[in-house]
């Protein structure tokens, strides 16, 4: 069997030259003429499961279990893409199972492109849809950051207490995602990046406190932003990543020393607030004050305020020196006050 995938291989490239592609596989015969299906994942955030919305291409296996997707429509750069088969039982196959997961189901991620010509062997246990091999380099990430998940789950499983599960958490983030930049491939990175910010997982807690120091996230935004500039996912990213340093910055503890700025500044407003209150305060004293005067009586508290006696007022008033003090015994009853110094704090 795995002769006939080699054949094919070849005649599809001798045929149809580097501009196509040829998807192809072996699958155990017992499922013949079940339906295969081919997806194009542009959500990294669907990476899970198949989507009824992914599905571009749909075909059927055949009797000795062989299946093959060809053609040159796909995009001309690296996607991830899903080869699945829905191995529920007809019954179940209702509008509302839409390609869920079920124990049946069995899928593979890859990365290709337009021109590349992969194959999904058949291993020596029968297994299907766990293996490939690709004329794109890239293809197999995915199975491979697969193995280094594996590795991590055992990790955290053997030592399952507080300080180990730090410890393996800030190790595992490191490893991934040095993985993840050696691929050189930012598809990869993506495939990382959703694992480990899923907040299903219990490295989502870290994740958060990761993106606020680690200069990984940004770097991994420049790297879509030069291979897939134009990509559905890569504005997804940036949008998502600036979402959560925001959401970071607001759950930040303040420094006591902002604390104490704040305090400081809010003080200092209070003040000229109270400062200014009590100006027109006064300002609107001094005006009702005003409206109950005479135009003598306004005279005299000029007079006052300049430090005149009451002979001195008299004498710049052309008035009696008693006409003056029956004049400031009215300023008084008017003014509700009992001295020269209260009409200066009042007028002044």
């Amino acid at each position: 069997m795995h002769r006939k995938i080699i054949l094919v291989t070849l005649l599809s490239i001798c045929l149809n030259g580097n501009s196509q592609y040829l998807f192809e596989g072996q699958i155990v015969e017992s499922v013949s003429d079940k339906t295969i299906y081919l997806s194009l994942i542009e959500d990294y955030r669907k990476f899970s499961r198949p989507y009824f919305e992914q599905i571009i291409k749909r075909t059927k296996i055949d009797s000795s279990g062989f299946f093959y997707f060809k053609g040159n429509d796909l995009p001309t750069d690296n996607r991830v893409y899903r080869i699945h088969i829905d191995g529920c039982k007809k019954t179940d196959l209702e509008p509302n199972h839409l390609f869920k997961s079920c124990e049946s189901t069995q899928s593979i991620l890859f990365i290709a492109n337009n021109k590349d010509t992969i194959s999904f062997p058949m291993t020596f246990e029968n297994e299907v849809l766990c293996d490939l091999a690709s004329t794109n380099d890239k293809s197999s990430a995915f199975l491979e950051i697969d193995v280094l998940k594996e590795e991590m789950a055992l990790d955290f499983y053997d030592f399952p207490t507080e300080a180990s599960r730090n410890l393996n958490t800030k190790k595992w983030y490191a490893n991934l995602q040095e993985f993840g930049k050696k691929t050189e491939e930012p598809l990869a990175e993506l495939y990382i990046f959703d694992f480990l910010s899923d907040k299903r997982n219990e490295t989502y807690s870290y994740y958060l406190k990761d993106i606020s120091q680690n200069n990984y996230y940004q770097e991994l935004g420049e790297r879509l932003q030069s291979k897939y500039e134009k990509a559905v996912f890569t504005e997804f990213y940036l949008k998502e990543i600036k979402a959560d340093q925001n959401l970071i910055s607001f759950q930040k503890p303040i420094p006591w020393v902002w604390i104490l700025l704040i305090l400081l500044m809010l003080s200092f407003l209070l003040n000229i607030y109270f400062l200014r209150q009590k100006s027109n305060t006064l300002i609107n004293r001094k005006s009702l004050a005003l409206e109950q005067l005479t135009s003598q009586e306004k005279n005299i508290v000029n007079q006052i305020l300049l430090d005149k006696t009451n002979k001195e007022i008299a004498s710049e008033l052309f008035i009696s020196l008693s006409t003056v003090k029956t004049h400031i015994n009215n300023l008084y009853k008017k003014l509700n006050i009992s001295s020269r110094e209260e009409i200066r704090k009042l007028f002044s």
